[in-house]
């Protein structure tokens, strides 16, 4: 097979226009074309009404050998790269031992799903619930102001990524084409084939849980074992070696392998085993707001007349300021034609974070708009940053009423420095509630100063931006781990705790579903290999 890159054609081509440009690129007829495929279709909106879709094609012909040698010194023609799956070993059939993986999140749910097809039945703790339950409980936040603080938007089966945009995209390296396995694997549980070719996939919440309870079936088929409601609670650490998991139920369960994927928002964890000794450290993070304002304000903005074209779908947006104050602020997590929700996991305290369904078609676009803070703004240790985090949630919760209601504030009143008391024409999607106030105090002076500085430079590039009747909701502040739970770069493995393997968003190695897939993937070769060579 050949890779065809950088293939451009106009927004409403035909498909033989596609056909003709390929003939026409490597110069052959159409009796010499075996098959095309399509390996990535992405977009150039730069200029608006004039936008371009660029292809990469996996093409089939009939002279493969002598179009290599035409094209040695073209970067867009060369020989397809090997993209299929290649296990790091197989469990013998004698193999009693069974690995643990805590957390079922993307990271977990992966890392379960290799070890399963290679053969070690896998046992998965999931401290929250199976996903229909957990729905139900998430639902019972937003509709009747009852968190659950063991079954929510953080923590159950499909971890936060269930209650999300869905996005399916990442800048990680990915030399070994583990996001392609992430990938054929969720297409196989049921997502749209389309997935495996646009630029920026994404699912949604509805699909995902179809696909993740598909996922699950997989596992228990293959041997795996998930047992819900499962929360670990300490750990037998011996001459620097994991040896036991002790759970709530009371429960000790051997064990010699664990991946520990628990998520960003497993503080009582990190806290454990921060008093276990594991070496863990403090990392960056950012703080700040949800941003809604109309979707077709940002569609308008971003495809001019081209806006509304079914391939396009609903536009999204990736902004950046650097502020006078030396503080970055960017967009993060953007929703395109999604909602706000309520993401707390511990009582008497708000949260937000962002969610879509595949479709994309809520009025409203949103996105964290936030601010990169490092362990020396909140100084005092490994764990500072979950402190941190607590006390402006707790605060946030305070401002929005004290019944889970979230603060917010009209753009135009915040970059003023007066208080909101009525909405105007953009109606906020946060669930169960907004209360207008001032977000002033919502977040330290800096992360505010330079916030405020950044709306109106963002209106430069989105017109709009700073709209304002435009809404801001508080707070954000679990863009991602406060912590870096650091392994051994070759193993995998803690720096200190032989045979406990830190994955995952949680352990500050990933940052979304297909990142935290793909780092579940690598951790459980790294397991296979440890077992195997035991």
């Amino acid at each position: 097979m050949l890779r065809i890159t950088d293939l451009k054609l106009p927004l409403d081509h035909t498909p033989d226009a596609l056909t003709s440009a390929l003939l026409l690129r490597l110069g052959i007829s159409v009796s010499e074309l075996l098959n095309v495929t399509v390996f990535k279709r992405s977009y150039d909106a730069r200029k608006r009404g004039a936008i371009l879709l660029i292809y990469a094609l996996d093409v089939a012909t009939t002279n493969e050998p002598a179009l290599l040698q035409k094209f040695t010194h073209d970067p867009h023609v060369g020989p397809s790269p090997d993209t299929s799956y290649k296990f790091a070993g197989q469990a013998p059939a004698s193999l009693q031992e069974r690995p643990v993986i805590i957390g079922f999140g993307p990271c977990g749910l992966f890392a379960a799903l290799i070890l399963a097809q290679a053969g070690f039945r896998p046992i998965v703790l999931e401290r929250g619930k199976a996903v229909r339950e957990r729905t139900k409980d998430t639902w019972g936040l937003w509709r009747k102001q009852v968190l659950n603080p063991e079954s929510n938007v953080q923590f159950g089966e499909g971890g936060a990524g269930t209650f999300s945009d869905g996005k399916l995209y990442s800048q990680i390296k990915d030399p070994q084409h583990h996001g392609r396995k992430v990938l054929t694997e969720f297409v196989k549980a049921g997502a749209p084939e389309e997935i495996l070719y646009v630029s920026k996939p994404h699912i949604g919440t509805f699909k995902l849980v179809t696909m993740i309870e598909n996922m699950r079936a997989t596992i228990e088929s293959l041997g795996g074992e998930i047992r819900f409601e499962q929360r670990v609670d300490d750990i037998d650490i011996v001459n620097g070696e994991i040896r036991a998991l002790h759970l709530a139920s009371g429960e000790i369960l051997p064990a010699r392998h664990v991946v520990l994927a628990v998520g960003h928002s497993a503080r009582d964890t990190f806290e454990m085993l921060h008093r276990r000794g594991v070496y863990v450290e403090a990392k960056p993070f950012s703080i700040g707001f949800r941003a809604e304002h109309p979707q077709s304000m940002i569609d308008t903005c971003r495809f001019g007349p081209q806006a509304g074209h079914p391939i396009l779908g609903a536009a999204d947006y990736k902004l950046v300021h650097h502020a006078r104050n030396g503080r970055s602020v960017y967009s993060f997590c953007m929703c395109p034609g999604g909602t706000v929700v309520a993401a707390a996991s511990e009582p008497e305290r708000v949260v937000t974070n962002g969610m879509s369904q595949y479709s994309r078609n809520e009025r409203n676009a949103n996105a964290a708009i936030v601010v990169g803070i490092t362990p020396e703004d909140f100084p005092g240790g490994p764990l500072a940053g979950i402190a941190f985090q607590r006390e402006l949630e707790s605060r946030a919760f305070v401002l929005g009423g004290s019944n889970y209601n979230a603060p917010a504030q009209l753009v135009g009143d915040f970059i003023a420095g007066r208080a909101s008391t009525a909405l105007g024409s953009v109606e906020p999607s946060y669930k169960p509630g907004v209360k207008l106030t001032d977000l002033a105090t919502a977040l330290p002076d800096y992360a505010i100063t330079a916030i405020r500085e950044a709306l109106p430079a963002f209106n430069k590039q989105i017109r709009g931006f700073s709209l304002p009747d435009a809404v801001l909701t508080g707070v954000e502040t679990r863009t991602s781990s406060p912590i870096r739970i650091k392994r051994n770069d070759h193993s995998l493995q803690s720096l200190n705790t032989q045979g406990l393997y830190p994955a995952g968003e949680g352990a500050g190695y990933a940052g979304g579903i297909l990142s935290a897939a793909v780092d579940g993937i690598k951790v459980a070769e790294a397991l296979t290999r440890a077992m195997l060579n035991d």
